[in-house]
């Protein structure tokens, strides 16, 4: 029986991988909130930049004049633009030709459906890295500072970037009985009204921490709105996290951590608009390889090379090239309970 090259490189071309990876049946779930929600618009592009054109057209109150007396000068409407690098993220993993050894003994599959198979399992963790990595992402781009995966190295600060004011950080007090919630609901939603001017939206999503949720559910002008909402239609729908419509504003508890670090610190919320066209972004820079140059950007890609002196192992490689945005990021308010 002859014996097959199973590291032949043939066997992974970089754009069938591409398709088997992307292909969702052979990646196990991971929590994806943000994806759950559809909040970012994919946007493939084919170079390793973005350029964001704002156009403003300004509206404004004329005065009175006598008549023949000169007009008011209409204010004109201006155009900017920024350019992004799309950031890179990328894991390798090694398997060694001993790791599919004996694979003849079961009978049942070739040595390439079995070197296919472990790198599948390898794969599963690295997309798993990958998905975090991307969702802590576009948590910043909520947040507007998008951090690196340390949680403090600054990638992009979108009040800069745009030129617009970050929004004071909301004091819920929920420690304090007699706060007025209702009217900090208010607060969030009129200033998010504010910043967006004359543009639609369909509503204020608010993610809060586990702390800032306990806190809300408990404080005492709350507690019989919270039981409401618990016995009715949101007990039936079966949730990962918790959710509850309040003054206007749908709070979820939201759960991301990896490696130390929180996505929503202790204590803390990040509330912004839903259903505004353009507002939410994720380009999707192409891979940096010979074969995708030019080519529409994928969510993920994956590679494997040979070792080409001994053929002892093959290296996996997995990338994805990302970049969130917010386009509007004087809409994004933060708050603490404190």
């Amino acid at each position: 029986m002859p014996v097959l090259d199973v590291f032949n490189q043939s066997a992974f071309d970089a754009l069938s991988l591409a398709a088997r990876i992307n292909n969702p049946e052979i990646i196990p779930f991971v929590p994806r909130r943000l994806d759950d929600l559809g909040l970012f618009t994919a946007e493939p592009i084919t170079t390793d930049k973005v350029m964001i054109e704002r156009y403003n057209g300004k509206l404004q109150l004329v005065p009175t004049s006598p008549r023949g007396a000169p007009p008011e000068r209409n204010l004109s409407e201006k155009r900017d633009a920024r350019v992004f690098r799309v950031p890179q993220i990328q894991l390798e993993d090694r398997i060694l030709a001993d790791e599919v050894l004996g694979v003849r003994a079961f009978g049942m599959q070739s040595e390439l459906q079995t070197v296919m198979s472990a790198a599948d399992r390898r794969w599963r963790t690295m997309f798993n890295s990958i998905d975090a990595t991307r969702e802590h992402l576009r948590m910043g781009a909520l947040k507007g500072k998008i951090l690196d995966s340390n949680g403090s190295t600054e990638l992009f600060d979108l009040f800069a970037e745009f030129n617009v004011s970050q929004a004071s950080e909301i004091d819920f007090a929920l420690g304090t009985a007699t706060t007025n919630v209702r009217g900090k609901c208010s607060q969030v939603i009129r200033l998010i009204e504010d910043a967006l001017e004359d543009a639609p939206y369909q509503g204020v999503h608010g993610f809060v921490s586990s702390q800032f949720m306990d806190a809300l559910a408990d404080h005492a002008k709350v507690k019989e709105a919270w039981e409401r909402w618990q016995n009715g239609e949101a007990l039936r729908m079966r949730t990962a996290r918790r959710m509850f419509f309040y003054g206007g504003i749908m709070f979820e508890e939201y759960r991301g951590k990896v490696g130390g670090v929180d996505f929503i610190a202790d204590n803390k919320a990040t509330f912004f608009p839903v259903g505004v066209p353009g507002l939410f972004q994720e380009y999707f820079a192409p891979a940096d390889f010979v074969e995708t140059v030019n080519t529409p950007g994928l969510p993920r890609y994956a590679k494997v090379a040979p070792d080409a002196k001994y053929n002892r192992y093959v290296d996996l490689l997995t990338q994805s090239n990302p970049l969130p945005m917010c386009t509007r990021p004087n809409v994004l308010i933060p708050a603490k309970q404190a």
